[in-house]
């Protein structure tokens, strides 16, 4: 089901004429009014530690409860996406991050209440300032480090975080083979 079939009435004027205009909005007859249905921004932390490995969280609700996940959500309204991330991950996981580098965003779909939300999450890779307050909090029923190369993406959840780990991982793979070239 598309996210605007669950709008029957304008939202504006309340009218039952609120008709289908285009692939991503519907709009009012009566007041004119034109909804348009967008992804909701959301954001996702790549975090390493002094080792290299990555900060995973296993998820304690749903959807994908019990899956693996990375420290992320949505942003809020009158925050940056920057600011969301940072205010995701302290929720998450009681860490304070200090830098916050956009990566790469990917288009995902999020099943909550039985709706699907069409999302835009934007990956940051995130310097913390102490790794070892580590403490799993707000969503995210345990964290744990894992080495890139033991992670196993078919254990994430969410389709994006599945691609945006795989995207990471090959990058930090082509970098390391460039080093080792010049060596």
């Amino acid at each position: 089901m598309h996210p605007l079939e669950k709008f029957e009435y304008c939202p504006l004027c309340g009218s039952h004429h609120f008709e289908t205009n285009g692939a991503t909005s519907k709009k009012c007859e009566n007041c004119g009014f034109e909804y348009f249905m967008n992804p909701s921004a959301s954001n996702v932390a790549i975090i390493k530690n002094v080792k290299g490995e990555i900060l995973v969280e296993r998820r304690k609700l749903e959807p994908a409860k019990g899956m693996l996940d990375l420290p992320g959500g949505f942003a809020q309204i009158g925050e940056t996406s920057e600011e969301g991330v940072c205010r995701e991950v302290m929720e998450e996981t009681g860490l304070k991050v200090v830098s916050a580098q956009y990566l790469f965003s990917l288009p995902n779909v999020y099943r909550y209440s039985g709706i699907d939300i069409h999302t835009l999450d934007m990956f940051y890779l995130c310097e913390v300032e102490d790794d070892s307050a580590l403490a799993a909090g707000d969503d995210a029923a345990e964290c744990m480090w894992i080495k890139p190369e033991d992670i196993h993406t078919e254990q994430f959840g969410l389709r994006s975080v599945r691609w945006g780990l795989i995207k990471f991982l090959e990058r930090q793979d082509r970098f390391k083979s460039a080093e080792e070239a010049q060596k």
